[in-house]
């Protein structure tokens, strides 16, 4: 995968810093997109872009901070344009970019959740994810590559962690990844979608305690992702949202 490049957002902590360090492993060139830098601090949580990127370098990569802010459309018409002045393509979109954790996650009925959620997960998550994929379209045509949006999946559960709000957004991603698919496979490029299972993420950690059992790395879907762009024959799952567990038995691949 050297000189492959990627560009991930939400890369700052959680999954897609974990993805973003598993592709600099292989070699890739990882633009680490956004709004938490050293300079512009929006939660107390670890991770910056800047500190991911050290990483994918330190571990074979090139790594690139870039602060985009996905309430601010602009900034991510910025960072593609930067992508296609430098690298002229781009090989992966992971598009992971939500604030989900914004406010208190608790499901209930839905008369007693924040209204704020709606914009933490529906504007900032869903329409964050078609934002980032409309301006990188032209550079994924450009090199045929591949789009993935994370997201979560229950088939088996009438509302996705009883709570309306994500249910919405989660069940949203899904029929995201389905669209894109339709429009970007006559162009060569293949979109999905990926379902984390319970990630130690450092907002989990934050709230349930280090010690908390079970639960998979941040790595864990990044070698989902790996695995994906590395299969010559990943159109097949075009338009899919699959469950990152499943992928493991299906590549053959384990977590850190």
């Amino acid at each position: 995968m050297d000189g492959t490049v990627a560009v991930v957002t939400g890369a700052a902590r959680g999954i897609g810093r974990g993805i973003a360090l598993v592709l600099g492993e292989a070699g890739a060139i990882v633009y680490a997109a956004d709004r938490e830098s050293r300079d512009h601090r929006h939660s107390a949580l670890p991770g910056t872009i800047e500190d991911t990127a050290e990483q994918v370098t330190a571990r074979g990569g090139i790594g690139i901070p870039v602060r985009v802010d996905h309430d601010d459309d602009k900034t991510v018409e910025s960072l593609f344009e930067r992508v296609r002045v430098e690298q002229g393509g781009v090989d992966l979109l992971v598009a992971n970019a939500c604030d989900g954790n914004a406010l208190p996650f608790a499901g209930g009925p839905f008369w007693t959740l924040p209204l704020e959620h709606w914009h933490n997960m529906i504007d900032i998550g869903v329409r964050s994810h078609l934002v980032t994929a409309w301006y990188a379209a032209p550079l994924l045509i450009e090199r045929r590559g591949l789009v993935v949006l994370t997201g979560y999946t229950d088939p088996d559960a009438e509302v996705i962690a009883g709570h309306l709000f994500y249910d919405l957004a989660m069940t949203s991603v899904s029929r995201l990844a389905r669209s894109l698919a339709h429009d970007l496979r006559p162009h060569g490029v293949t979109a999905l979608a990926v379902s984390p299972g319970f990630t130690r993420t450092e907002a989990i950690i934050a709230t349930l305690g280090d010690d908390v059992p079970g639960g998979d790395s941040v790595e864990f879907p990044g070698r989902a992702v790996r695995a994906l762009l590395e299969d010559p024959d990943v159109g097949r799952h075009a338009g899919l949202t699959l469950p990152v567990a499943d992928l493991a038995r299906e590549y053959g691949f384990s977590d850190i």
